[in-house]
């Protein structure tokens, strides 16, 4: 358990020193990917900053959305909310990294849901 814990604590300070260098932009919207585990059903869909999206029983809100300038398809890093029937407690409140959804998933027993990619909401067709 002590080894798993230094390697997150490794692991995490290269990541905060990789993107601290890497300049970022922000993008006013995401494409999020949901999957229900029990019926097998996948759904994409596009969310605007600010605004919230129902899916299923879950209840997700896109606070922010950044991407590598010199990369902007590469890695996305969201910073979402996700509640279940208007709960006012939060299944899910932080960052979630496109290339690495493990690191900080949404833990639910029937639902999983992940970012793809930030997206120009205001200019693209997603």
């Amino acid at each position: 358990m002590k080894n798993l814990l230094s390697f997150f604590v490794i692991f995490f300070s290269s990541l905060a020193s990789i993107n601290a260098q890497e300049q970022t932009n922000t993008a006013d919207g995401a494409l999020l990917r949901g999957l229900d585990k029990v019926s097998g059903e996948v759904v994409d869909f596009g969310i605007k900053s600010g605004e919230i999206y129902s899916l299923w029983k879950l209840e997700v809100k896109l606070l922010e959305c950044r991407y590598p300038i010199s990369n902007p398809v590469g890695d996305a890093f969201a910073h979402l909310t996700i509640s279940q029937d208007k709960s006012e407690n939060d299944l899910f409140r932080g960052w979630m990294i496109a290339s690495s959804p493990a690191i900080n998933p949404l833990e639910h027993a029937r639902y999983d849901l992940w970012v793809l990619r930030c997206a120009m909401v205001s200019t693209s067709d997603e």
